[in-house]
C-alpha cells in the first residue's frame, strides 16, 4: 500500500503544480472588470477571461461571477485579455496600464442550433476518430440518455437486452453483485470471457486479481463496473467483431466496452441533480412443506429405509410431547425460513454535478452517493463516488486533459463457508431448514427468549448448511470495502496543424480491496473448542496499474473524394498487486472479530497467506483507414503485443486486421431511391490474442513445506516450467449490413460472424502423479468455434407535431461448438455414480457448457415394473432361470431398484444402469437472446417506455429442485413431494422418501429444464415539466419519472428465476440454480433537474 500512496501523492502533486503554475506570477498585478450584454446591459455569467501572450498562448484565466464581474492576476502589461462565451462575439483587449475594464459582448447572429449541426456523430475510442457512418466494423453505440431512467447500480445492468450480440446476466439479485457479460458467446474455456472495459480512451482494470483467494467471500459475484457511476456516463460503445477488438490487443479477445464520461461544455456553470428512490420486493418463492407436513415426511423416509419406526424417545425433534416443554416449544412450529430471512429492499441514490467552461477551459465534476439494502437480510451495498474532468486549451496547438475519479464501496454479503456447489448460501440453507424448528429459543418453562435458537446439534446436523439462517444473517458478517482512485492525464499537440497530431496519455489505477468475515459462536451454537466458532478472515489486495499510450495521428487533405486517417500507437501497461489473508478461529470473544487477536491457525483449513505479483504488457499498433468518394472504405491494422507471462520464445505476437465498407446507396444505380438514406455492406477479418492467467509460469517456482524437520522448513518445486505456452488466438470474420430508410425512420443493422479460438488455454489441468506434480497451471488444448448472426431494428413508425412512437427490436443467435480437444489431458469431470452429480465432457462437436447424465423416465409403481427388459421388451432371465430386476451400477454398487424408486432409461437394455446409459442432456448456452420495446412520447413532455428481454432455448439444472425433492435426509422439501410415491400402484413422477438410501436423485433429465423466458424488464413513465413552469422556478429542465423493473417473467421453468449463467473460469462449468437471490421486482421514483 505504501507504493500506491506514494504514487498517488506524486500524481496529485503534478496536477496541483500544473494548474497553479498558470497563476503564479512575480508581479502582483490584478485587473478587474465586468462583462455585460451589449444589447440588454445584463451581466453575463460564466464568460471566460484569459490572458494571452504575443504568441497567443494562454497564461492564466478566470470566469465571471453571477454579476458578470471578474478579477484576474496578470503576468505582463504587454499581454492581452480575451473575453469569450458561447453565443457572443469574442473580444480582445490590450492590457497596458488599464486596471479596470467594462466589456460589452455582442450577440452572434447564428444560434446554438447552427453550431450543433456542424458536428458529425463519431466513435471516439481513444484511437482513430471515425464517423459512425464510415465505420467498417461491427460497432454499436448506446447513449446514456436512452437508459437514464432505469434503476441500475452499474451500467452493464442497464444495458441488459439492449444490444444485439451482447448477453448480460445477473450473478445474483443481492446488492453489489456482478453481471456476467458475454459478447458473441463464450470464447475461452478457462480464460476470462469478459470484455475489456475502456474508459475515456484508456483500458480500465475491472476486477481484483483472478487468483486472489477471498476465502469466504464470493469472488465471482464481484461487480466489475460498479466503480463507474452510471450518472457520469455520456455514451457506451460496444466493439464486437475481431477486426475492431484487434486494435485493443490481448485483453480484448472477448470484445470491448468503451465508456465515454461526461465532459465540460462552453457556457455558464450548470448544476445538475438527480435522485432515485427504489423499493424492492422478492418475487414469489418456491412453496415448502410446513412443520406438520415435514413431521410426517421424515418418519416415513426413515421407515422406508430401516423398516422400523423412528424412535421419538431419542429423536425428540419429532416427539411432540407437551411434557417435554423445551422440545415441544422449540420443535413444534410452522416456520417459513425463507420468509424469515426476506425483507423489503430499499435503494436511494443522489448525484450532483457541475458543468461549464469557456472556450479555453471546460470542466465537469460530480459527486454521487448510492445506498441499497437487499431483500435478503444481511445484504447491502453503499457507494460514494466523485469525478473531475478538466479540459484546457493551452494554445491553438496544445490541449490538456486531466481526469480524476474516486470510488468508495462498502458491500455486505451473507457469510458462506467457501463450498463450491452453492448449497451453503443463506437462501439455500433457508429452503431446507427444518420448518418445525423455532427461530427464537424457548426456555425450559416454555417462555420465548430473545436468543436465536441455534442448538449445538440436532437431527438435521451440526455443520455448515444447518445453522439457523436468521442468526447467520444477523450475526455472521461478510464485508468488502473497496477504495479506488484513477487519475488520467492527456496531452495533445498539433505537430503539423490539420495534418499531424500527437497525444500522450498516462493513467494510474490504485485499487485497494479488503474482505473481512466473521462467524461467531452465537450464529452456529457449536462448542467454543471447534474451529467453526469465532472464525475470522481478513483478506486484502492492493492492485496498481500504470498504463501509457502515445499516439501519432496523421490526417492529410487529399481532396474532396479522398479521405485518409492513420495512427501509430505505442502502449504499455504495468500491473502489480500484493495480497494478504489470515484465516483463524477461536478468538477469545465474539466481539473480537479480527484474526490478528489471539486465535488458532493449527488446523489444515486455517491459514496465513500472502502473495505478490507483477505483469507487463507492451504493444505497438499501426492502423489506417482510406475512403474514396464516400462509397468505398478500407481499414487495415497490425498490432504487436508482448506479454511478460510467456516464455521468451512466445512472448510476442502479431494480430492483423482488415475491414471494408461499401456504401451501396451512393452508387449511381441507387440515386433514384430517395427513400434510402444509407445502405452499406461491411466485411472484416481480424485476430486478437489472450494471455494466460498466472504470472512467472515459465520459471520453476518453489514453495516451502508447512512442517519443520530439525527446526527447518523444506522447499519443493510447485510447478512445471512452461516454456512453450502459446497465445490463445481468436480469428474472427464478419459480414454486416447497415440500412437507413425514410429519413432514418427505419434503421437496421445485420451481422453474420464466425469466430474460431485456437490454442485454448486450460488452467489448473490435472496430470498424472508420475510426473511428480498434480496439475499444470496452463496448457494449450484445443479449438472452439462461435458463430451466429445479429439483427438490430430501430424504427419510428409514427411521428407528428405532438406524438412520437418508437419501436426497437434486437435478436441474436449464437452457436458454440468445441472443434478439437487434446486427448493427452483430462476432458471430463463429475462422478455420475453418486446422487446429485452430472457428468461434464469437453467433447468434440458438442457445445462448451454441455452436461450429461441419465434419462429419467418416471417412478416404478410396483414390483412388476422393476423387472429388467431386453431390446425386444422381454423380461431378462438370469443364468439360473430367475427373472432379473433392474439394478444400479452392477457389480460396483449392485443396488436393486424397488417400487417407488426413480426409473432411468436402460439405453443398452442390459438390465443395469451404469455409465453406458449416460446421454447428452443439454447445454447452458442460449440460442437466442435479445430485447424489444416501444416508447410513446407526447408533446415532448410525456413519455412511456416499455422494454422486454428474452433468452431462448437453453438448459439449466434446477439444483434447488434437486435438494428440495430428494427426500434423502432430514432437509425440508418443497410441496411437490406431497405427490410422492407411497404405496404400490401409485402413479407419479415423484419417487418415494427414503432416508440415506436409494438412487432417486442421480444427475438426470429430471432436473434439467428449458429455462427460456420472456421478461417484462421495465416500464417507465416520465414527465418533462413545461418551459414556462421551469422558467418560473429558474431551472433549465425538470424531469420526474416512475419505473417498474422485473415486472413479470413468462417461463416454464419451475425454479425461482430462469436467469442463471455458467460460472466463469471453470472448464467444466455448467449453469446450476442453487437458489441465489433472484432479480428483484423494483419500483423507482426519480427526479432530475438542471439549473
Amino acid at each position: 500500500m505504501k507504493y500506491n500512496i506514494t504514487n498517488l501523492l506524486y500524481s496529485v502533486s503534478l496536477v496541483l503544480i500544473f494548474f497553479t503554475s498558470f497563476q503564479l506570477s512575480a508581479q502582483e498585478q490584478v485587473v478587474r472588470g465586468q462583462v455585460i450584454d451589449a444589447g440588454t446591459k445584463e451581466p453575463i455569467l460564466g464568460a471566460t477571461v484569459i490572458e494571452q501572450d504575443a504568441e497567443n498562448r494562454t497564461v492564466t484565466g478566470v470566469v465571471t461571477d453571477f454579476d458578470g464581474n471578474f478579477a484576474i492576476r496578470i503576468k505582463s502589461n504587454s499581454n492581452k485579455l480575451v473575453i469569450s462565451t458561447i453565443g457572443y462575439t469574442t473580444q480582445t483587449l490590450e492590457i497596458g496600464a488599464i486596471r479596470a475594464f467594462s466589456v460589452e459582448l455582442v450577440e452572434k447572429v447564428e444560434g446554438l442550433d447552427e453550431i450543433v449541426i456542424t458536428g458529425s456523430k463519431g466513435s471516439d475510442d481513444g484511437l482513430l476518430n471515425i464517423a459512425d457512418r464510415n465505420l467498417t466494423t461491427s460497432v454499436v453505440t448506446v447513449k446514456a440518455t436512452d437508459i437514464q431512467n432505469t434503476q441500475a447500480a452499474s451500467i452493464d445492468e442497464a444495458l441488459q437486452g439492449r444490444v444485439p450480440g451482447v448477453d448480460i446476466t445477473a450473478n445474483s439479485g443481492d446488492p453489489g453483485a456482478g453481471m456476467q457479460i458475454r459478447i458473441r458467446g463464450t470464447s475461452s474455456i478457462t480464460g476470462s470471457s469478459d470484455p475489456l472495459i475502456v474508459v475515456d480512451g484508456m483500458p480500465y482494470e475491472t476486477s481484483i486479481p483472478e487468483d486472489f483467494n477471498f476465502g469466504t467471500a464470493d469472488q465471482q459475484g464481484y461487480a466489475a463496473l460498479l466503480n463507474v457511476a452510471p450518472a457520469d456516463i455520456e455514451s457506451i460503445t460496444i466493439l464486437k467483431d475481431a477486426a475492431a477488438t484487434a486494435m485493443w490487443g490481448s485483453r480484448a479477445a472477448a470484445g470491448v466496452l468503451i465508456i465515454n464520461t461526461k465532459r465540460g461544455s462552453v457556457g455558464a456553470p450548470k448544476i445538475g441533480y438527480s435522485f432515485t428512490g427504489t423499493v424492492q420486493k422478492m418475487p414469489n418463492t418456491i412453496p415448502m412443506l410446513n412443520g406438520d407436513q415435514y413431521s410426517q415426511l421424515i418418519p416415513e423416509a426413515y421407515m422406508n429405509r430401516t423398516g422400523t419406526p423412528l424412535n421419538t424417545l431419542t429423536v425428540k425433534e419429532f416427539q411432540y410431547d407437551p411434557q417435554e416443554v423445551y422440545y415441544y416449544k422449540n420443535y413444534g412450529n410452522n416456520t417459513d425460513w425463507v420468509d424469515a430471512i426476506t425483507q423489503t429492499g430499499l435503494t436511494g441514490e443522489h448525484n450532483i454535478s457541475l458543468q461549464g467552461g469557456g472556450e479555453r477551459a471546460r470542466y465537469y465534476s460530480s459527486v454521487g452517493y448510492y445506498n441499497s439494502k437487499g431483500v435478503t437480510k444481511g445484504t447491502a451495498y453503499e457507494r460514494l463516488n466523485g469525478r473531475l474532468n478538466l479540459d484546457y486549451v493551452v494554445s491553438d496547438r496544445i490541449r490538456f486533459k486531466a481526469d480524476i475519479s474516486y470510488t468508495h464501496t462498502d458491500t455486505d454479503r451473507n457469510y458462506v463457508n467457501g463450498t463450491s456447489n452453492g448449497a451453503d448460501r443463506l437462501r439455500s440453507v433457508a429452503y431446507v431448514k427444518m420448518p418445525n424448528m423455532s427461530i427464537y429459543e424457548y426456555d425450559d418453562f416454555g417462555d420465548i427468549t430473545p436468543n436465536y435458537f441455534s442448538p449445538a446439534a440436532n437431527i438435521q446436523g451440526q455443520y455448515a448448511g444447518t445453522y439457523n439462517p436468521v442468526a447467520m444473517a444477523e450475526f455472521a458478517t461478510n464485508n468488502q470495502i473497496g477504495e479506488r482512485i484513477v487519475p488520467h492525464f492527456n496531452l495533445k499537440v498539433d505537430l503539423v496543424p490539420d495534418r499531424l497530431i500527437s497525444t500522450f496519455d498516462i493513467q494510474y489505477d490504485f485499487n485497494s480491496t479488503k474482505a473481512k468475515s466473521f462467524l461467531p459462536q452465537n450464529a452456529t451454537g457449536r462448542p467454543f473448542t471447534e474451529t467453526v466458532v469465532n472464525r475470522a478472515s481478513d483478506a486484502d489486495v492492493d492492485a496498481t496499474s500504470i498504463t501509457t499510450k502515445t499516439n501519432f495521428i496523421y490526417t492529410p487533405s487529399l481532396g474532396d473524394k479522398h479521405s485518409f486517417q492513420s495512427i501509430l500507437s505505442l502502449q504499455s501497461n504495468d500491473y502489480r498487486y500484493e495480497s494478504h489473508q489470515a484465516l483463524t478461529s477461536n478468538t477469545a470473544s465474539s466481539l473480537l472479530t479480527d484474526p490478528s487477536v489471539p486465535s488458532r491457525t493449527q488446523n489444515s483449513d486455517l491459514q496465513l497467506y500472502t502473495n505478490n505479483s507483477q505483469s507487463r504488457n507492451v504493444a505497438a499498433l499501426i492502423n489506417a483507414q482510406y475512403g474514396y468518394d464516400d462509397r468505398y472504405l478500407i481499414n487495415v491494422g497490425l498490432r504487436a503485443d508482448g506479454n511478460s507471462k510467456f516464455g521468451p520464445d512466445n512472448r510476442y505476437a502479431l494480430f492483423p486486421s482488415i475491414s471494408t465498407r461499401w456504401r451501396i446507396s451512393a452508387e449511381k444505380f441507387m440515386e433514384n431511391l430517395d427513400w434510402v438514406d444509407d445502405f452499406s455492406m461491411r466485411a472484416s477479418l481480424g485476430q486478437s490474442g489472450r494471455a494466460p492467467r498466472y504470472d512467472y509460469r515459465y520459471f520453476n517456482i518453489y514453495s516451502n513445506y508447512a512442517s519443520e524437520y530439525l527446526g527447518m522448513n523444506g522447499i519443493y518445486p510447485s510447478n512445471i516450467q512452461l516454456n512453450n505456452l502459446r497465445w490463445e488466438t481468436l480469428t474472427g470474420t464478419n459480414l454486416g449490413f447497415n440500412v437507413q430508410l425514410f429519413d432514418k425512420r427505419v434503421m437496421m443493422d445485420i451481422d453474420l460472424y464466425k469466430n474460431r479460438t485456437k490454442d485454448l488455454l486450460f488452467q489448473n489441468i490435472d496430470i498424472t502423479s508420475i510426473s511428480g506434480y498434480s496439475s499444470l497451471s496452463d496448457q494449450n488444448v484445443g479449438v472452439l468455434d462461435n458463430q451466429g448472426w445479429e439483427i438490430g431494428l430501430y424504427t419510428t413508425p409514427f411521428k407528428n407535431d405532438k406524438w412520437t412512437i418508437d419501436f426497437n427490436f434486437n435478436i441474436s443467435r449464437n452457436q458454440n461448438v468445441i472443434r478439437e480437444i487434446s486427448e493427452f489431458y483430462p476432458n471430463e469431470s463429475g462422478n455420475i455414480d453418486r446422487n446429485g452429480e452430472y457428468k461434464r465432457f469437453l467433447q468434440v462437436d458438442n457445445p462448451f457448457g454441455s452436461f450429461y447424465g441419465y434419462k429419467f423416465k418416471g417412478v416404478y409403481s410396483d414390483l412388476e415394473s422393476t423387472k429388467a427388459l431386453d431390446a425386444n421388451g422381454n423380461v431378462i432371465v438370469g443364468p439360473n432361470g430367475q427373472e432379473v430386476y433392474m439394478r444400479f451400477n452392477y457389480p460396483n454398487i449392485d443396488y436393486t431398484f424397488q417400487p417407488g424408486d426413480a426409473i432411468y432409461e436402460d439405453i443398452n437394455k442390459d438390465g443395469n444402469i451404469d455409465s453406458r446409459d449416460i446421454v447428452y442432456l443439454g447445454n447452458s448456452n442460449p440460442k437466442f437472446t435479445g430485447g424489444f420495446g416501444p416508447s410513446f412520447s407526447y408533446n415532448k413532455q410525456f413519455k412511456l417506455q416499455l422494454f422486454f428481454t428474452y433468452r431462448l432455448d437453453y438448459d439449466i439444472i434446477n439444483g434447488t429442485d434437486m435438494i428440495t425433492t430428494n427426500m434423502y435426509g432430514f432437509d425440508n422439501q418443497s410441496t411437490a413431494v406431497l405427490s410422492r410415491w407411497r404405496n404400490p400402484g401409485d402413479v407419479t413422477d415423484i419417487p418415494r422418501a427414503i432416508y440415506r438410501g436409494g438412487y432417486n436423485w442421480l444427475g438426470s433429465s429430471r432436473y434439467v429444464e428449458d429455462a427460456s423466458f420472456l421478461r417484462f424488464r421495465s416500464a417507465t413513465f416520465s414527465y418533462n415539466f413545461s418551459k414556462n413552469f421551469i422558467k418560473s422556478l429558474k431551472l433549465d429542465d425538470l424531469n420526474l419519472y416512475f419505473t417498474a423493473d422485473n415486472i413479470m417473467t413468462f417461463t416454464k421453468y419451475r425454479g425461482q428465476d430462469p436467469e442463471v449463467n455458467m460460472r466463469g473460469g471453470d472448464p467444466f462449468g455448467i449453469a446450476i440454480d442453487y437458489s441465489r437471490t433472484p432479480p428483484t421486482r423494483r419500483f423507482t421514483l426519480g427526479l432530475r433537474t438542471r439549473f
